[in-house]
């Protein structure tokens, strides 16, 4: 599994958090993005390439002294692809596969991503590895195999992935989660918010 790079995208412009940033977020005491980043790196599976705003801007801090490669996307406001085709760009040629990992998914554990990964190793005739919650719909992590990155790098708008994952869809695996931890993204204050309280001991 250690030919397996991590894209976590993270240039995204939290349009709905009404001037937060929710990658910076605090999270077991640290930024989301710096968490998300910590787990991709325990997972263990190759290097963690993470798409960012162009410099400067605070999300490079919350990565201080991690072993990533930061990859700037000046053209995040064209969508996800952008951000995709951008850390696809710096995957190491002898990668058999890249996962695709969202930084804003703060249920999803290094185990979790260690799993989806783990599975890659059952079915050759797959093409696409995905999370999914524990009563199988699919969500992330997701992860493609070397055939697929050219259909990748031609993406474009805000869709990311989910044309080739349509595209293939018969060779798809999804690989059950705990829970909602495969779909749990936090998009708005109120998510938090509700989130924040789930965490409590009386939540």
């Amino acid at each position: 599994m250690t030919d397996v790079p991590i894209l976590l995208l993270a240039a995204g412009q939290s349009s709905r958090m009404r001037g937060r940033d929710k990658l910076m977020e605090p999270v077991q005491g640290a930024p989301l993005l710096r968490v998300m980043a910590q787990r991709a790196c325990a997972a263990g599976l190759g290097p963690v390439i993470v798409a960012l705003p162009p410099a400067p801007h605070p999300r490079y801090d919350a990565l201080e002294g991690l072993p990533v490669t930061p990859v700037a996307v000046p053209d995040a406001a064209e969508g996800l692809s952008a951000s995709l085709k951008r850390a696809l760009a710096a995957v190491p040629e002898g990668a058999r596969a890249a996962m695709v990992l969202l930084a804003d998914l703060p249920d999803l554990s290094e185990d979790d991503i260690r799993a989806v990964a783990q599975a890659t190793d059952q079915n050759t005739e797959t093409l696409i590895w995905r999370g999914a919650t524990s009563g199988g719909k699919p969500g992330h992590p997701v992860i493609f195999a070397r055939p697929l990155f050219p259909e990748l790098a031609a993406l474009s708008g805000d869709s990311g992935a989910q044309a080739v994952i349509r595209h293939h869809a018969d060779r798809v695996m999804l690989v059950p989660l705990p829970g909602r931890h495969a779909l749990n993204d936090l998009d708005t204050p109120e998510d938090w918010a509700a989130w924040r309280a789930a965490q409590r001991p009386d939540g």
